[in-house]
């Protein structure tokens, strides 16, 4: 799907309150950027991220606070590749539903 921001998918089917945008950054990496509805200032506070850093965030979440969570969940590498391929092949395609969410008018 795609907005105002960029590309984005719903990491959580069902709820559109929460939504993760990807890019294709400067050195052609996948690049994410967290939005929560109820929490703004996420997405105006975080730069984009790389997949890599992300996982370095996640780890260094569970060494230091909670060992079984998993904040990797909301960023699906898989999915948001094939958006980022699905839009630089054909931008109209991007328009429609994404991971279990609804297409956002």
């Amino acid at each position: 799907m795609q907005d105002e921001r960029g590309l984005f998918y719903n990491p959580v089917p069902g709820d559109d309150r929460v939504r993760v945008y990807v890019r294709r950054g400067a050195d052609g990496e996948i690049e994410f950027r967290l939005w929560q509805s109820d929490l703004p200032d996420i997405y105006e506070r975080h730069p984009w991220l790389s997949h890599s850093v992300i996982a370095d965030a996640a780890s260094l979440y569970r060494a230091e606070r909670d060992p079984a969570a998993n904040p990797l969940q909301l960023y699906d590498l898989a999915v948001a590749r094939e958006l980022v391929r699905q839009n630089e092949k054909d931008p109209q395609k991007t328009s429609g539903p994404a991971k279990g969410g609804k297409k956002q008018e």
